[in-house]
């Protein structure tokens, strides 16, 4: 390499300027006339300084400036002057400036373009040795040469006394692109105090930096290094100005608050722009609305409507535990708007928490608290004259409700609003306060000891999540769910006077229509009302959290009435519109795993169970998600499975009282109790179920299904009489749909199955009908068991045939090795052979290999047998070391 290069410091030489020193390198002396033009980080100065040394060694008297943009008028007319008098080098360089453009006439124009991407990745190897992403860190930087080297050798902090070197202007407009507002003409106008036609002085300085990219726009590191290494206090000072200008025009300013985020900003503006950037985030981004609505606590904001908001954002993105405390503590405040806002929230959470009796309390007070605040506004206003104002003497509500009830004052028994009215009588309930003003119910914990203020709401907005347009549906749905009302009385599904009629009151009014439908006659006249509430809610973006959405209780309903494909559709929908946020998409998820398992496709269950395992379940999510690994392990004959997945379940219902909407798991744990051993352990919970159902009439819907388990759970344990009671429960309700009477003809013929004296023609007629209703797994072991008691071969073979079918066309849990060809030593296997053969090798006994196929696990023995002479295997050890290597290689097609 020739001695001038050599001596600029190799790595930090632009290839455009290599390129010209390779060019001087053999005649230094040679009269060059150059005018470099560069922004800043492009290596103008490491240029001149080579050019430099390299005269001075020659002895030639050269004239060399850098920065000549910086000059004055005086100097720029004296350098122009002395380039027109000397014949010698000269070498001037310059930022892209309006000003400087008189400099290009003193010489040839050079320069020095950003640096491509394989010049970024040449430059950083060379800086560091390593192999880069060149792509990646083109993007980061720009191809701005200083921006590469301070990236790759981890050095942004050398950008600190540059930036505060820099002209207050072009500092301020920079640190305004770093909060995202170099495209607003009007805020950058108001900050930098200049007109339209004065801007772009600014940017031409700002560009001259090397920090903006050819739109203008400040590029990924140099906004980094502006957001980390720019003076705090500037930084600071030009962000509160761009939101407080924001603000003031009434326009978003989600950007420009997040920028704030970091900056350490407290005071009055700081927690009205954290607050309005939170609700403007809200609808995509409860997580980012969450952390806004912190931060305008922590700078000062502790109204109701903060408060409120940041439980909302906490819940949407599954933070109960801050939704709940945040709660908890405005139960405690003085405003009765405040308070009922308080107990929406800590019902919401408590309804995930498996509390759904104390959610029903709670909802109950907090519509009791709206019925008590109209009635008393409206009485206010009347006793005022009309003019919005009580009279002097007007006596204190807190201290009237102490000493009497007053007319003023309604009980949830006798709110007009209320669903109180429809407990039937001698229901043991806890009453919601008769006066709302009172102290609030506990919501759970004591951990609501937080102090927020509950000043009443600002400009007629609201901060509550529900209102009252939906708190009394809520409040049904929950204590129809806990056994607490009979009433036929469905809920209005027109909004009450002053609450406007939003797609989300109106899908809670309907939800609740249809839970209260679901318990009279068959209960299959609700599934249309459920569905219309889940579709009504889709496009609902943004919506308030809730205690359980319309979908997850539309499939519920489809799942006790067998409904399969109705249950997946609306629970799919609910996934793909985000309904309920992140709150509700594990439940969505969890349920569409039910669906998939009850069915009998267990591999679509299981992926399904997959998609939530590892993440933080509420109670009620984890009683879904540990029953159906119980069921799965059990449809799988997994009895080691089975044991493992029992203790979890087992604990999780232990955390969730038992109600309306989780009967599904109750019956899958009655059927794995009977299967471990552990069915005394239940028979409390399964009382108290009963005990509900009994309370609502044994509603057909719900009762089926539960029915139908405990069925099966007295087969598994013998237990005859147990069976035939539960026959006789099925019998009655034989007459409400298909799906009944198809469970209570299946449950005649497993009984005869047991008995022995069966007829095959009858076993396939029910076996067929399940299957037909989309229950597979059942069909096919029905008709598997009854194959297996029979004498008669006919029978037998015919009866094989059938659960063949039945299971052939479910999705059932498949082996992880890839299913055989005709590789060489499987060819001389059987079909039937084939499978033994990858049941045995995937862990099974041969006794629950052949409760998978439907023959004894005698029969598996012969086939193993056969599998070992036809390989040619000496042993089991050997056998089994074959059939793993064959299995596992990939098909021939």
């Amino acid at each position: 390499m020739n001695a001038l290069l050599a001596k600029t410091g190799n790595d930090a030489v632009h290839p455009a300027a290599r390129r010209l020193l390779e060019q001087l390198a053999d005649t230094p002396a040679a009269p060059v006339r150059l005018v470099v033009v560069a922004p800043g980080g492009y290596g103008k100065t490491a240029l001149l300084g080579a050019l430099d040394r390299s005269y001075r060694e020659a002895g030639i008297e050269a004239t060399v400036v850098d920065d000549a943009d910086q000059l004055d008028d005086d100097d720029l007319t004296r350098l122009t002057r002395l380039a027109a008098a000397k014949e010698g080098p000269l070498v001037v360089a310059h930022r892209p400036n309006p000003r400087a453009q008189a400099l290009r006439a003193l010489g040839e124009t050079l320069l020095l373009p950003p640096l491509t991407v394989d010049e970024v990745g040449k430059l950083a190897k060379q800086l560091t040795g390593r192999t880069a992403d060149a792509s990646a860190l083109h993007a980061s930087t720009g191809g701005v040469p200083r921006l590469v080297e301070r990236v790759v050798t981890a050095h942004l902090a050398d950008f600190r006394a540059e930036l505060a070197a820099l002209d207050d202007n072009v500092l301020r407009y920079l640190i305004a692109a770093e909060a995202g507002a170099a495209r607003n003409l009007d805020l950058l106008c108001s900050l930098l105090e200049r007109t339209p036609d004065e801007l772009p002085e600014v940017v031409d300085g700002a560009r001259a930096t090397g920090l903006l990219d050819a739109e203008d726009i400040l590029l990924p590191a140099a906004a980094e290094a502006v957001r980390a290494y720019g003076p705090p206090a500037r930084r600071l000072a030009v962000l509160q100005q761009l939101v407080e200008a924001q603000l003031t025009r009434g326009l978003p300013v989600l950007d420009l608050a997040t920028s704030l985020l970091d900056a350490g900003s407290s005071g009055a503006s700081a927690a009205t722009a954290f607050a309005t950037a939170a609700g403007e985030a809200l609808p995509t981004d409860p997580k980012h609305a969450a952390r806004l609505f912190e931060a305008a606590a922590e700078a000062g904001a502790r109204d109701a409507a903060t408060t409120t908001g940041w439980a909302r954002a906490a819940a949407l993105s599954g933070d109960l535990d801050t939704a709940l405390r945040l709660g908890d503590g405005m139960l405690s405040g003085e405003d009765p708007e405040a308070r009922a806002a308080g107990a929406e929230i800590a019902a919401t959470v408590l309804a995930h928490r498996g509390e759904l009796a104390r959610t029903a309390e709670l909802y109950r007070w907090a519509a009791a608290t709206d019925n008590w605040s109209r009635q008393h506004a409206a009485t206010t206003s009347s006793s005022a004259g009309g003019n919005g104002s009580a009279p002097a003497g007007t006596e204190n509500p807190n201290a009237a409700a102490t000493s009497r009830q007053d007319a003023n004052h309604p009980t949830a028994a006798n709110s007009p609003h209320s669903q109180a009215s429809a407990l039937p009588h001698g229901t043991n309930v806890v009453e919601a306060p008769s006066d709302p003003t009172a102290p609030a119910p506990t919501a759970y914990a004591p951990n609501g000891n937080a102090s927020f203020s509950t000043s009443p709401q600002q400009n007629g907005e609201s901060y509550r999540w529900v209102g009252p347009g939906a708190v009394d549906a809520f409040a049904t749905i929950a204590l129809v769910g806990t056994g607490q009302t009979t009433d036929g009385q469905a809920v209005a599904t027109v909004p009450m006077p002053g609450v406007a009629p939003t797609l989300f009151t109106g899908a809670a009014a309907r939800t609740a229509s249809g839970i209260v439908e679901s318990v009279f006659g068959c209960g299959t006249e609700a599934l249309p009302t459920l569905v219309g509430a889940a579709a009504m809610l889709e496009p609902a973006v943004g919506g308030a959290p809730l205690p359980d959405s319309p979908a997850a209780l539309a499939a519920l309903a489809g799942l006790h009435a067998g409904e399969l494909a109705l249950a997946e559709s609306v629970l799919e929908r609910a996934l793909a519109s985000s309904v309920g946020g992140d709150l509700l998409a594990t439940r969505h998820r969890l349920l569409l795993g039910w669906v998939a398992m009850t069915g009998g496709h267990l591999a679509a269950a299981t992926e399904h169970r997959d998609a939530v395992a590892g993440t933080k379940l509420e109670a009620r999510d984890e009683l879904f998600f540990a029953t159906l690994e119980l069921g799965l392990a059990r449809r799988a004959s997994d009895l080691v499975g089975l044991q493992q997945s029992w203790e979890r379940a087992y604990q999780a219902s232990m955390r969730q009282q038992v109600d309306l909407f989780t009967l599904l798991p109750l019956g899958e744990l009655a059927i794995a109790a009977a299967r471990t051993g552990a069915h005394a352990k239940l028979s409390r919970r399964l009382e108290r179920a009963h005990a509900m159902l009994d309370r609502l009439g044994n509603p057909a819907l719900w009762t089926v299904s539960l029915c139908w388990h405990e069925l099966h759970a007295a087969i598994t344990t013998e237990d005859r009489v147990t069976a035939e009671r539960q026959l006789a429960a099925l019998n009655r309700f034989a007459d409400c749909g298909r799906y009944p009477a198809a469970l209570a003809r299946a449950a005649g013929c497993w009984l005869a199955v047991l008995s022995g004296t069966f007829d095959p023609g009858e076993i396939s007629a029910a076996a067929a009908e399940l299957h037909e209703l989309d229950l597979c797994w059942d069909a096919a072991r029905l008709a598997g068991q009854a194959a297996i008691r029979t004498s008669d071969r006919k029978a037998m073979v015919q009866l094989l045939e059938a659960a063949r079918q039945f299971q052939g066309t479910t999705g059932r849990l498949e082996s992880s090795t890839p299913a055989p060809g005709a590789a060489t030593g499987l060819s001389a296997l059987s079909e039937r052979e084939l499978e033994v053969a990858r049941l045995v090798v995937d862990g099974l006994t041969y006794k629950q290999a052949g409760s998978k196929l439907f023959i004894s696990g005698k029969t598996v023995e012969h086939h193993m047998a056969r599998i070992r002479g036809k390989l040619g295997a000496a042993d089991r050890r050997e056998l089994l070391a074959t059939l793993r290597e064959l299995l596992a290689k990939p098909t021939v097609h």
